[in-house]
């Protein structure tokens, strides 16, 4: 079973969007990965929804959520 998903994502540091992988068995996590354009950390916030499709939400380590 592949719990890989592709989603596109906007670096909230540079706006290029960037195609990443996340594994759906990080619901409820959050994770640092480096944008492949300016290799600046993303902070990744994974959870579902109420029809539990996979969400993302990403962050610079300057913005507060």
């Amino acid at each position: 079973m592949n719990h890989l998903n592709e989603k596109s994502i906007g670096c909230p540091y540079c706006g290029e969007t960037i195609e990443v992988l996340i594994d759906s068995t990080d619901l409820d996590q959050q994770y640092i990965e480096d944008c492949q354009v300016c290799c600046k950390p993303i902070i990744f916030v994974v959870s579902a929804d109420e029809k539990s499709e996979l969400v993302v939400n990403v962050h610079s380590e300057d913005e507060a959520f």
